[in-house]
């Protein structure tokens, strides 16, 4: 009889994970892993989970090495609609390597774990994960292990033509010819992911760099182009907000706000209030695409010796668990047609953030990032009457989105004489 409720009494736990050991193995001899160690570890994992991972190549470097993304899902074949896509990247600078090492533990601990325990199960199961670990393979070559500051001529920080990525993308304060001037000479690393983040529908991403340990949203840049110490907002403020202290908030050392000889209230910094710079990616996200990115710097020391990586790991488990999270608050819906199609490209507009608007995948899904509060929103699409606007009261319970579909009527048009209706499939191809 006491086995039988000493069992009953375990059943929490175990469905809590607690009670099955996690799988760190891939801690043991601390490494640094080479783009060939990467490559073979990735090809690896899909074998052995066939559902759940799947390999990607985005593009490839100057050099031309592969920019490899590890795709990690419930059906990393066929995302299972309205899972918000999600997605991290690390090593833009080459020679920041910590989170290009975090990213490579993140991937064998989510699919090492999701079926030991419940909070990874459900992770991997609601959300559609891709893990870049390194974006500038060919600056990381030319790195040197142990080396805190950057090479003499900043070797290693940029790709292999020197040029720092992180000030290489379409900018959104640029005319448009001269972003698209700017494309022909733009590096093969930036175009492959711009177009990446323009083609697929994601949510939320963090980019992580190093020498310092402060988690920064944007903008990076601002219309008075001061050196720094100005804020240069977006008009989701309050969602970056929540999204940097989600990260700072569970990081035992980023938190302080005291580090590198910098002070940071509470771990976190609007970019431009840091010091301020043009063409960056996490402005590029939010400007040109849904996605909201956050900059996560990880270390003072940007490329430390491998013995310290178990420890960086400890200290960013849960940050990088909990804002995979955060890809689950507000929002999220489909937008279809009276015959039940979807309408992509529709917009999502919320009162207040008209300045922000969201656009609906192909499938018709979108997501839509709020905190906490009363909101008023509606669906717009060309060729169809505007939803009515809808009073929402989200709160992000349980990390749960809350579920809102729109569906929208066609506008009754004359051509010639001829009345008919507008077909978003025939006036998009």
């Amino acid at each position: 009889m006491m086995q039988w409720i000493f069992a009953l009494a375990l059943l929490p736990l175990v469905a809590q994970g607690y009670i099955f050991k996690e799988d760190e193995s891939f801690l043991q001899l601390p490494h640094y892993t080479s783009q060939e160690q990467l490559e073979d570890l990735f090809a690896r994992l899909e074998k052995a989970y066939p559902e759940q991972a799947r390999v990607h190549s985005i593009g490839r470097s100057l050099e031309g090495r592969n920019l490899l993304a590890l795709q990690i899902s419930r059906n990393a074949r066929q995302r299972p609609l309205l899972t918000p896509p999600v997605k991290y990247i690390a090593n833009m600078h080459g020679d920041e390597t910590v989170g290009r090492q975090l990213l490579v533990y993140l991937a064998q601990y989510l699919l090492g774990n999701f079926e030991r325990s419940l909070e990874i199960g459900q992770l991997v199961n609601t959300t559609d994960i891709f893990l870049m670990p390194t974006m500038n393979p060919d600056g990381y070559a030319l790195s040197q292990e142990g080396n805190c500051e950057s090479l003499p001529n900043y070797v290693g920080r940029g790709n292999a033509a020197g040029v720092d990525l992180n000030r290489d993308f379409p900018d959104r304060l640029e005319q448009q010819h001269v972003n698209q001037l700017r494309a022909q000479s733009r590096q093969p690393e930036t175009a492959a992911l711009a177009e990446w983040i323009v083609s697929k529908p994601f949510v939320l991403s963090a980019n992580f760099h190093g020498g310092a340990v402060v988690a920064s949203y944007p903008y990076d840049n601002s219309l008075a182009h001061n050196d720094c110490c100005e804020e240069s907002l977006t008009p989701d403020d309050r969602v970056f907000k929540q999204l940097a202290h989600t990260y700072s908030d569970n990081h035992p050392i980023m938190r302080r706000g005291n580090n590198c000889n910098d002070s940071f209230a509470g771990g976190i910094t609007n970019g431009a209030n840091w010091y301020e710079l043009s063409g960056g990616m996490q402005d590029f996200n939010y400007a040109f695409s849904n996605c909201f990115e956050l900059t996560i710097e990880l270390s003072c020391c940007k490329f430390p010796a491998a013995s310290s990586l178990p420890s960086e790991w400890a200290r960013n488990k849960r940050p990088l668990l909990e804002l995979l999270k955060q890809a689950h608050i507000g929002i999220k819906g489909l937008v279809h047609d009276a015959s039940g199609y979807p309408i992509p490209d529709a917009t999502i507009i919320v009162s207040g953030l008209e300045d922000k608007p969201i656009r609906t995948s192909k499938r018709g899904e979108y997501w839509r990032l709020l905190t906490p509060g009363i909101y008023s929103v509606y669906a717009a699409a060309f060729g169809y009457q505007s939803s009515p606007m809808q009073q929402l009261h989200v709160t992000n319970e349980n990390a749960e989105a809350l579920r809102v579909d729109f569906k929208l009527t066609p506008v009754e048009s004359n051509f010639d004489g001829i009345s008919s209706y507008y077909n978003p499939y025939f006036f998009r191809h």
